[in-house]
């Protein structure tokens, strides 16, 4: 039981460190924005020099690395070892946090802050999704448990955030130094990722998952022998049926499914994930970010980190926790991807809130606790199916296809990431 535990936090961890990139870039936009729109005077009037529309860049420029690279993770990834895919990944992913907290202390033009923000996420994204697949691949060789908490892991990933940032907020530092703490804090954050990695194939009953058809392998080659032997020695005995081989066993010695095959059987799950995020990135955080508070003053400074990513990471944790304890509907029920589809309510509901600046659509959820009730479900529900999804998958093929499916599977996530991401342009223009 310890060293399952111990197992189970090593891939909380794993899951944490996976979503560390994508949700310290995406909690920070008020910096970024604050360095990137500078304040010009125009006849007396406060007018914006240049709008970058860092939300909508860095949703697409996250995402579309995401995909590119799952899915070269998805077809490759048994070419490239899992130490280097993983532990690779993290190392560079600590440089470019790095980086970024540097640049915090470096003055630069807009254009070029811009650029090289723009760029850095680019290639930490790019990073990110090789390391997601392939610890998805690797949960997958684990019982279904595993797979939950590693969801659970990567849903307080952006709790983790969200509370850097209001700590950030509420210091009594300027804003460079508060900057500069904030992107210190995803360094450890990756450092303690790597240490769990290298611990985690250390420990006996992670081995036993990890290397049992290598073990296997090993046991079946010294048995045939035996057999061989038995039978050669005594020419005129039957040569008996090799009766150590059970019906797991034989699973374990016949090759891998095809990705197609595999795709075959879990796609209702590849588009119940793809869906979900499609949903959820569309109106998240490109819309939901330009929400405003209709009690100005000292709130204000709060209202963002609160209602949008506060609510939002601390829900999108909570329903992927409650998994381990609810899986409802099941994975053959048709329910399933009804409920899915259902949650496509959200996006009108959420451009019909308090978002500023909006040039077509009235306001109707002015208030702010309306803007949280609905961020509360609205999370609540994308992390419940997304973890039920992801969970399922493996389930509906043989576990020798359970790391195939476990990367397909991270594809479609990334897919509907990269749909989403797109549709938050001209979604947001028609607020």
């Amino acid at each position: 039981m310890y060293r399952g535990c111990l197992v189970g936090i090593c891939f909380f961890i794993l899951g944490l460190g996976t979503l560390l990139p994508w949700n310290f870039f995406m909690t920070a936009s008020l910096y970024f924005q604050a360095r990137l729109n500078t304040i010009e005077l125009s006849n007396s009037t406060t007018v914006v020099s240049k709008e970058y529309y860092f939300n909508n860049w860095m949703t697409l420029l996250s995402q579309l690395p995401l995909l590119l690279f799952t899915l070269l993770n998805s077809f490759l990834y048994h070419r490239i070892s899992e130490a280097v895919r993983i532990a690779g990944s993290l190392v560079f992913i600590l440089l470019l946090f790095i980086l970024t907290a540097v640049i915090v202390k470096v003055p630069m033009e807009e254009d070029r802050f811009f650029s090289v923000t723009m760029a850095t996420i680019w290639f930490i994204n790019s990073f990110g999704a090789v390391l997601q697949g392939s610890c998805f691949g690797l949960v997958g060789l684990l019982p279904q448990k595993y797979s939950t908490v590693f969801m659970s892991g990567q849903g307080l990933a952006g709790t983790f955030a969200a509370i850097a940032m209001l700590l950030a907020i509420a210091s009594d530092a300027d804003s460079e130094t508060a900057a500069l703490g904030y992107f210190i804090t995803p360094c450890v954050g990756t450092l303690v990722t790597l240490g769990s990695y290298v611990l985690l194939p250390r420990l006996e009953f992670a081995q036993h998952y990890l290397n049992k058809s290598v073990k296997y392998e090993a046991g079946t080659t010294d048995e045939l022998l035996k057999e061989s032997s038995t039978v050669e020695g005594d020419p005129g005995t039957e040569r008996p049926k090799p009766a150590f081989l059970s019906l797991e066993q034989e699973e374990k010695g016949q090759a891998k499914a095809s990705v197609v095959e595999v795709f075959k059987k879990i796609w209702v799950m590849a588009f119940c994930v793809t869906f979900v995020f499609t949903v959820t990135l569309s109106v998240f955080p490109a819309v939901t970010v330009d929400v405003r508070t209709s009690f100005p003053g000292k709130w204000e400074r709060f209202f963002i980190s609160v209602c949008c990513f506060l609510i939002f990471n601390l829900n999108d944790w909570f329903g992927r926790t409650v998994t381990t304890f609810i899986c409802w509907p099941a994975k053959e029920s048709r329910l399933f991807p009804l409920l899915v589809v259902c949650r496509v309510v959200f996006v009108p509901l959420l451009m019909l809130c308090n978002v500023q600046d909006r040039y077509f659509l009235p306001v109707f959820f002015s208030h702010d606790a309306a803007f949280a009730f609905i961020m509360t479900l609205f999370s609540l529900s994308s992390g419940y199916f997304v973890c039920l999804s992801m969970s399922y998958a493996p389930q509906l093929v043989d576990k020798k296809d359970g790391e195939t499916a476990g990367a397909l599977m991270t594809f479609f996530l990334a897919l509907g990431l990269s749909i989403g991401a797109a549709l938050s342009f001209p979604l947001r223009a028609l607020v």
